[in-house]
């Protein structure tokens, strides 16, 4: 039996955290993160200033538990999407931010975790209206989820928290300081090669084409999986 197929954690979830919930803690480097794949690069090895809250990796996410293929903290990109990612970091360093890290590649066996859960709590709209995919770029390792710090390290104001499944999350959607700070991090990906997404103020993607989708696992101790997935 598969990962995916047994993932049934948390059937009784609150709906109103399904929607919205506080971001996720800091996740630190630990000793079990398996290496990145052939073709993958490590964030946490190049991004030495960035912040690291990887929320599938942790109980503070839709689903309400670590999923399968994060059995360790880890973000990894495909090595273009992390040479883009390196110059939008040095870019905000340059007008005094930081970044903070909440996704990257995600093993294709989360994805399938998360249709599972979906189903057997009747959460299916998180499909049906486009906030997670089957098909997911993140499952090819050339999209990011991720926000802006100040020079102190705390998060800026974005309006809404990062996989908040809600109409304040498009990035249009926001006033304010909130605004600036979508449009401050917009601009830094963007001019770093990346593609924004409308409906997700933290999502962004490298523009590779025909990419394989992956399966390979972030924790030593977790099934190693594969590095192409149909």
């Amino acid at each position: 039996m598969s990962d995916w197929t047994r993932f049934d954690a948390h059937q009784s979830h609150d709906p109103a955290l399904v929607r919205v919930r506080p971001d996720p803690p800091e996740t630190p480097a630990v000793p079990s993160l398996a290496s990145p794949p052939t073709g993958f690069g490590d964030l946490r090895r190049v991004l030495l200033d960035a912040r690291f809250a990887i929320a599938y990796a942790t109980d503070v996410n839709f689903v309400g538990a670590a999923l399968p293929g994060y059995g360790a903290p880890g973000a990894w990109l495909r090595t273009p999407a992390l040479e883009g990612l390196t110059r939008a970091s040095r870019a905000a360093a340059q007008r005094g931010f930081g970044l903070i890290i909440y996704d990257a590649y995600r093993p294709v066996r989360s994805t399938e975790a998360m249709w599972n859960w979906a189903i057997n709590t009747g959460n299916r709209w998180l499909f049906d209206d486009g906030w997670v995919v089957r098909r997911s770029r993140h499952n090819t390792g050339v999209a990011v989820d991720l926000s802006l710090t100040d020079r102190a390290g705390r998060p800026l104001d974005m309006g809404s928290p990062f996989d908040a499944f809600v109409e304040a999350s498009f990035t249009a959607n926001a006033t304010g300081a909130a605004a600036r700070n979508r449009q401050t991090l917009r601009t830094l990906m963007v001019d770093a090669g990346f593609s924004p997404l409308d409906q997700e103020w933290w999502h962004f993607e490298w523009p590779i084409p025909g990419v394989a989708r992956c399966d390979v696992a972030y924790g030593r101790a977790e099934r190693p999986g594969a590095l192409a997935v149909p």
